[in-house]
């Protein structure tokens, strides 16, 4: 399948369908100044990028204006004309000095959509892997307030095989996801979707300028999300993998892997209480006001 080819691989029935088993944290957090003059939600939706000229357009395109309030695009010193096309889309476009990594890319996304105002904000990869009209039930369950993060999830949304995602990522997923549902207490159908919403409160708790600038980052921070004991839902999201998507080779995949079973090896030493880490403790819970 082309980007072009707008075959109808959406979610029929995009629901809300996965909760943690952790309690969630009370308090409804920091509002942005719109939101306290309008009762709505100021809405941004984010683009991490990276040699990104052959899909951005058409990505943008799908993208629900109606729903949102603005758009970020974030290069990660791509080499392609990623950054003209944004400029052409009328984008608010950042740079990078190199390429930094992944994880770097969703640092300074989420910095300057809060800089920005956003109560929400939607991490959506302009790669066009995932459907960007159904960003409206994405935001959904933060805008109920049922929810402090919101993932899109892939196997809720179909045959993710069927859809082209190769058998070694889907064996993989299936076993990392198992164990990080152990180790975190939750009932995730996925942990690794690039298809993210999250509410202003999280990304203020969340440490996340702590973590790596790799693609380990989207694991940190749902590992800080479940240290914070954040409520986090899903809704089915369907892809499509074709060669213009960006997709991670066998080897960065391995990478990936073993520094997730490093990072749960470490959270379990901090949340036994063995080993303590700073990367896993939010600022807000250091005090509290005196009634």
């Amino acid at each position: 399948m082309t980007p072009m080819e707008k075959a109808d691989t959406r979610a029929q029935s995009p629901a809300v369908a996965g909760t943690p088993a952790a309690a969630p944290t009370e308090g409804a957090g920091i509002e942005s100044a719109q939101t306290r003059a309008t009762g709505k939600h100021k809405v941004v939706v984010v683009m991490p990028a990276y040699n990104a000229a052959k899909t951005l357009r058409i990505t943008y395109q799908d993208i629900p204006h109606q729903h949102i309030d603005g758009i970020i695009l974030v290069d990660d010193g791509s080499t392609d004309e990623t950054l003209q096309i944004a400029r052409e889309l009328n984008l608010t476009a950042f740079v990078h000095a190199r390429n930094f990594g992944y994880g770097a890319n969703q640092k300074t996304c989420y910095t300057e959509a809060l800089k920005e105002g956003a109560d929400i904000v939607v991490m959506l990869h302009p790669d066009y892997q995932y459907d960007p009209t159904l960003l409206p039930q994405i935001v959904a369950p933060i805008e109920a307030g049922e929810a402090d993060i919101v993932l899109g999830s892939r196997f809720l949304g179909g045959n993710v095989m069927g859809q082209g995602m190769p058998w070694w990522k889907f064996v993989s997923n299936r076993f990392l996801t198992k164990l990080e549902n152990l180790v975190l207490g939750w009932r995730l159908s996925e942990y690794h979707t690039g298809y993210r919403a999250y509410s202003r409160r999280a990304l203020e708790e969340l440490p996340f300028l702590l973590n790596s600038d790799k693609f380990v980052f989207d694991q940190e921070i749902l590992v800080q999300a479940a240290e914070r004991r954040m409520r986090v839902k899903e809704v089915p999201v369907p892809t499509k993998y074709f060669p213009e998507a960006s997709s991670a080779s066998f080897l960065a995949s391995t990478i990936y892997g073993l520094s997730i079973l490093l990072l749960l090896a470490r959270y379990v030493a901090h949340h036994s209480g063995l080993v303590k880490q700073k990367q896993f403790e939010s600022f807000h819970a250091r005090y509290r006001r005196v009634e």
